[in-house]
């Protein structure tokens, strides 16, 4: 069976989830080969192989934490010509993003980028996007040299699937190029105790209906029952209610969690646009005409003060 290389996005060791469920998509196509570069890479090969890894290939360079990508483009280059696979996966965050079209440069091959789901096909894989704003689904696949395809998070299940993830070390020779942006200096973000947003099943957003930043303790306070990601509208982010980090659409973040509540969000395009692919959307806004109604699985027509706080006492009850 032919191998299918997955990147492994990992924080020194722990893999995080994008990669479990790009495990799962692989294993469709071929046997998955994990790539696992940095601080830690080692020590993720007893979660690679529990989720479908057939192979771990490891390597660990002061370079991967002093310079900016190009380093791990050398590296997956290296795995690629050591593998010769029949698809590369990459996760779909910025990072990512530019790691495959760097490498599909450097190899000649066609990219597919945030792609939703992955099937195998006669001609090689297929890709299934989410295109124009949402307003279209296509499949694609890559008609020249070996796929590079980058996965958008929550795209599939992450699913165990015992493999002997044999770790080998990974001969990595760096470019030129590798030292050409050096990292000068790192802030971790303040955690919040939440899920990352791209990464989070269920997503609890509001919107210009929420009416001021001190009121999103309400969209919080339901999130923090659910274990949620917060997310925000463009309105209540240009008003300053909330980060910017935390933007749900087209000039924000792109989400697909299975669960996405949307409260006192009217539903304009650049906001359907980045979470108009998630699996369950439940809406709330006072206004019956508001277009948001037009994509939910469930809508309430009602006052977000009244009907978010009802919830999240609901909820409580429940689980206590």
């Amino acid at each position: 069976m032919a191998e299918v290389l997955v990147y492994v996005d990992h924080v020194d060791g722990a893999v995080r989830k994008p990669t479990l469920e790009l495990l799962t998509l692989a294993r469709r196509l071929g046997e998955p080969v994990a790539v696992a570069l940095g601080n830690g890479a080692a020590d993720t090969a007893a979660t690679l192989a529990e989720h479908g890894a057939v192979k771990v290939l490891t390597h660990d360079a002061s370079e991967y934490a002093e310079y900016l990508v190009v380093p791990k483009v050398d590296a997956l280059q290296a795995a690629y010509e050591a593998v010769s696979p029949a698809a590369v996966l990459v996760p779909s965050s910025a990072e990512g993003k530019e790691i495959a079209a760097r490498l599909a440069l450097r190899i000649g091959s066609g990219i597919i980028t945030d792609a939703v789901d992955l099937e195998a096909g006669d001609e090689g894989p297929v890709a299934t996007q989410s295109v124009f704003a949402a307003s279209f689904t296509t499949k694609s696949r890559v008609i020249k040299g070996t796929p590079v395809i980058t996965v958008k998070p929550n795209s599939a299940a992450v699913e165990a699937a015992p493999a002997a993830g044999a770790v080998e070390a990974l001969s990595v020779t760096f470019s030129e190029k590798a030292t050409g942006t050096k990292i000068t200096g790192r802030t971790p973000r303040e955690s919040t105790g939440r899920p990352e947003l791209t990464e989070a099943a269920i997503v609890v957003s509001g919107g210009r209906g929420v009416n001021g930043a001190e009121n999103f303790s309400i969209i919080e306070a339901l999130a923090d029952q659910l274990g949620a990601a917060v997310g925000a509208s463009r309105a209540a982010v240009d008003a300053g209610w909330y980060p910017h980090t935390n933007q749900v659409g087209q000039t924000g973040k792109s989400v697909s969690p299975q669960l996405y509540i949307a409260n006192g969000i009217s539903g304009a395009i650049q906001h359907r646009a980045g979470m108009q692919t998630s699996k369950t959307i439940v809406a709330v806004n006072k206004d019956a005409e508001a277009p948001i109604f037009e994509l939910v699985d469930f809508g309430v027509v009602g006052d977000l003060f009244d009907v978010v706080p009802q919830l999240t006492e609901e909820i409580k009850a429940r689980k206590g």
